[in-house]
């Protein structure tokens, strides 16, 4: 029997997002595997209980001249990031990462500029709460919005949203996972 047909349709359609994904170079291909074997080996892979790590979404969101792009300050990370958070059982990445681009900054009406999965991410996140450290097996899509359009953080998870030049990233002190996808975004047709 083909090992695909021996997951659940959440896994599969996850698999689905999976085998579309921009690949850049061998990085992406290790994290592309890497990702695969996750959600073969963890039918929990959509859920936060899986505690060893799960699946997230977020966005990379752009204006429409790509010259910006959307980030909020996260309280408990206390870091600038793009918008994202847990899929909570839910295998459409891509509705998940929109669902929190509009909870995160209050930003509504936003169009793919690619249906595939524009970078691959895992991150190690830390001890919270009671919360062991575990990781996050991060699905990014890539959208365009209007930089005129209003924005509000959600004041329970975020102290401030904005769109950051591109050409200032480098210099505020971001992750590498942050800075990885956005260098590709200027060249990305």
């Amino acid at each position: 029997m083909n090992e695909a047909m021996e997951i659940d349709l959440p896994r599969r359609t996850v698999l689905g997002f999976l085998e579309i994904s921009h690949l850049f170079d061998e990085r992406d291909r290790r994290e592309l595997a890497t990702f695969v074997a996750f959600v073969f080996e963890h039918p929990d892979c959509l859920l936060r209980s899986n505690l060893a790590g799960h699946l997230t979404a977020s966005a990379l969101v752009v204006d429409p001249e790509r010259r910006h792009l959307l980030l909020i300050h996260h309280k408990a990370l206390n870091r600038w990031l793009q918008p994202g958070g847990h899929a909570d059982g839910d295998p459409d990445l891509e509705s998940v990462a929109r669902s929190e681009v509009s909870q995160e900054t209050g930003l509504r009406e936003m169009k793919p500029i690619t249906p595939c999965p524009f970078d691959l991410d895992i991150h190690a996140i830390p001890e919270r709460k009671g919360v062991p450290a575990h990781l996050h097996y991060d699905v990014r899509f890539l959208f365009e919005a209007d930089r005129d359009a209003p924005l509000r953080g959600a004041k329970r998870e975020v102290h401030d949203v904005a769109w950051v030049p591109l050409t200032e990233l480098e210099s505020r002190g971001l992750d590498e996972s942050v800075l990885r996808p956005a260098r590709r975004i200027a060249g990305f047709k």
